[in-house]
């Protein structure tokens, strides 16, 4: 008999390793603790929630790291990716989804896989024997944290992760915002009006960074000291870090032409993107905070547009768990001192969805290749899985790691030179992009 495959954590990267198990043809038990074990984030006990951003970012694939990985999940036939296309909004250049459509479809395809059972019971410590994925994520419980922690012998390395806030449409003052993505991105007119933009003026502007500044805050508790990881800083930090850091940041105005107002242009322009399919809820785009809930609603009200806004979720911030995978993973992310558990996902020390996800890809084919007793190269250090893996389990400096989004600084160089110097950076991205796909390619011809 085949042995079985435990998957712990039904999110993006437990989700992707279950799926391409199961394909591979290696019975799974995947375990999730939702619903009977709640975490503060999670709203139902889906699998493939998402908790915080409703984006799996730019879908550029030529230009773009995270359109690259995206490309690469597609080709190895991912969940996640998948689905993601099948249930996408307008956003732009970005893949934005309906978050629950996108949920129940991942559900419903691991469910309605014959050689995938489910086990809803929490998992708190490390077996000895078994083939385990642990991809539990930045909410890991806390029981299973001290398990982890007294196997590898050192301190969990951890920051703090923020939740941007969503809006109900129909409360958002459309006299004073208006609709237009950036540039106007987007192959479609619908595309092109993916986003809901509010101005705002200098005197406007200065009164809400003052109002953030000085705005109740979530304290943590004595003894807790992490950093914040810097893709997805509270507004508030980012405020502290001087009065024009956001204006520059999720609040700039380039790109953008005030429908209702086109001969002024906003001192700052605050961003809100479709939520779901039906157009009824929206996100403020990089919007995390730890702000109090009754701070929030005072100083959201403040920006123009959302003066009668009507919230859905307000914003809110987790304990975000990773390990220092550089010492303690090896190159198919098995534990070193435990090679019969792997990990995956964010725990691993990648940040974002799409990161996680394709944790769990290679994951879940790493682990279904050893139960079936195939060989399988590491993943080909020149694509886009290659290089984060490549990061986190051994090219990172371990003293200073930290949580890590795919981008084209991961990557080796190009060999080739052009003519009157390197190639400039549309040609240098598109190279890495061209070569990556290649050997991906020919990674997957190859199992």
């Amino acid at each position: 008999m085949t042995q079985e495959l435990h998957i712990v954590g039904g999110g993006m990267a437990g989700s992707e390793a279950a799926w391409q198990a199961a394909k591979l043809g290696v019975n799974v038990v995947l375990h999730e603790m939702r619903p009977k074990v709640k975490t503060f984030a999670h709203q139902t006990g889906m699998f493939g929630e998402m908790v915080c951003s409703n984006s799996f970012r730019s879908d550029d694939s030529e230009q773009n790291a995270v359109g690259l990985l995206h490309w690469e999940m597609r080709q190895a036939d991912g969940l996640i990716m998948n689905t993601a296309y099948t249930h996408r909004l307008p956003a732009g250049g970005a893949l934005a989804v309906d978050r629950d459509a996108f949920a129940e479809a991942v559900t419903e395809a691991l469910t309605s896989l014959p050689n995938i059972r489910i086990s809803y019971e929490e998992i708190d410590e490390l077996p000895d024997d078994g083939q385990w994925i642990f991809a539990t994520g930045p909410l890991t419980s806390p029981k299973l944290g001290e398990a982890i922690q007294k196997e590898t012998g050192a301190d969990r390395l951890a920051f703090f992760d923020a939740i941007a806030p969503i809006v109900y449409a129909e409360s958002i003052d459309m006299s004073v915002a208006w609709r237009q993505s950036r540039y106007d991105k987007g192959e479609t007119e619908e595309e092109q009006k993916a986003y809901i933009n509010c101005p705002m003026t200098k005197a406007q502007y200065e009164a809400f960074i003052d109002a953030l500044l000085t705005a109740d805050k979530t304290e943590f508790h004595e003894g807790e000291t992490a950093g914040y990881f810097d893709g997805c800083l509270p507004i508030e930090v980012m405020a502290e870090r001087g009065r024009e850091t956001l204006r520059h940041g999720p609040m700039k105005p380039v790109g953008l032409t005030n429908a209702n107002d086109p001969q002024n242009k906003p001192y700052a322009v605050v961003q809100l993107r479709r939520d779901n399919a039906l157009g009824t809820l929206y996100n403020i785009v990089g919007f995390q905070t730890k702000m109090k809930y009754g701070a929030q609603t005072d100083v959201f009200k403040m920006i123009p547009g959302l003066q009668n806004a009507s919230f859905a979720r307000l914003g809110g911030i987790h304990r975000n768990t990773f390990l220092n995978s550089p010492t303690l993973l090896d190159a198919q992310m098995r534990l070193r001192s435990k090679p019969n558990i792997r990990f995956a996902g964010q725990v691993t020390g990648v940040e974002g969805y799409v990161e996680s996800a394709a944790m769990g890809l290679l994951a879940g084919r790493f682990a279904a290749a050893e139960i079936l007793g195939k060989s399988i190269p590491y993943a080909p250090q020149d694509s886009a899985h290659g290089a984060l893996i490549h990061h986190i389990t051994g090219g990172a400096e371990a003293k200073t790691f930290q949580p890590m989004n795919v981008n084209f600084g991961l990557f080796r160089p190009l060999d080739e030179i052009v003519k009157g110097g390197r190639r400039g950076r549309k040609d240098r991205y598109k190279g890495y992009t061209d070569r990556a796909k290649t050997v991906w390619s020919e990674w997957l011809e190859n199992q």
